[in-house]
């Protein structure tokens, strides 16, 4: 991989974005999801099957689950926590504004948020029991991070039956979930060319995807975009949270989200819904933005 990365494939995954962007989120990425995300958990459960057998697994399975309570003492160890939180949930603020409006009124948003809450950490356990445990079995280091995925996975492959239709049909499935990611990235800008300047949502979506090939170019480099990453993971998703909790539960007046909320539930929340937006979620993004200056990062 040279100075600009596989421009090739870059290229590829931006142009398969557009087409499902065009199809729009309810026709494109919805139909996608209701294929590619029950197929993700069907084979990770399988592989964490698997994965049990193989020799050293357990070593992995201690790493896990074995405790060593005296992190919790280590203010990093609380900071790596909230980071995360923030990123794995994409609690950026314009992203999930942009899908919420797309949710029917009689949705009941109290519910699909334990949902997500459920399903995101249900995913992250799953992924765990597979990837942590291979890596100690095939001797890879457990700090290498996201490409543990493209390490980890192959070797496992390798070592089942069928390891081959196994592997063709987990990448497709990575493949989709990464065009989530990007489409919830992207919508927000579509949605507003849209609004704003009246574009079609082909056009948007062109004039959207194009920007983001000749800006990816350049940031394709892994030790570029890795900078980048740390830079919307450190400032710019924790601060898009803030300015989005400020606008519901402060700039917008008393009863705002909560009428919001309410729009598709049968029993009112309690009182402790603008008391949690205003004072515990802003005060705890506001000190996640500070952590990651003065910390070095989330």
């Amino acid at each position: 991989m040279g100075s600009f990365g596989s421009v090739g494939w870059h290229m590829l995954g931006l142009v398969i974005t557009l087409v499902v962007m065009v199809a729009g989120v309810t026709a494109g990425i919805e139909k996608i999801n209701k294929v590619m995300m029950p197929l993700f958990f069907i084979l990770f459960f399988l592989m964490a099957i698997r994965v049990a057998f193989i020799p050293g697994a357990i070593e992995g399975y201690r790493y896990l689950f074995v405790p060593r309570w005296e992190y919790l003492l280590n203010p990093q160890t609380w900071i790596y926590a909230l980071g995360q939180c923030f990123f794995s949930l994409s609690l950026a603020g314009s992203g999930t504004v942009v899908y919420g409006s797309y949710l029917s009124k009689d949705e009941n948003v109290i519910n699909c948020a334990k949902n997500i809450a459920v399903f995101d950490t249900t995913a992250a356990i799953l992924a765990s029991l597979v990837v942590i445990p291979a890596v100690f079995a095939f001797g890879f280091d457990p700090a290498s991070g996201p490409p543990l995925l493209f390490i980890t996975m192959p070797a496992i492959f390798q070592s089942m039956p069928g390891g081959r239709l196994f592997a063709i049909v987990f990448f497709i499935a990575i493949l989709f979930a990464g065009l989530t990611s990007i489409v919830n990235l992207f919508e927000t800008p579509v949605e507003a060319l849209q609004q704003r300047l009246k574009f079609s949502r082909k056009k948007a979506s062109i004039t959207i995807v194009l920007l983001a090939a000749v800006v990816g170019v350049f940031i394709e480099n892994g030790d570029i975009v890795g900078k980048w990453m740390d830079a919307v993971s450190i400032y710019i998703i924790p601060v898009g949270a803030l300015i989005s909790a400020v606008i519901f539960f402060w700039v917008m007046g008393d009863g705002f989200a909560r009428s919001q909320v309410h729009l598709g539930r049968q029993r009112p929340l309690g009182k402790w819904l603008e008391p949690m937006g205003k004072y515990v979620f802003c005060l705890i993004t506001a000190a996640v933005i500070l952590l990651g200056i003065f910390c070095g990062g989330i």
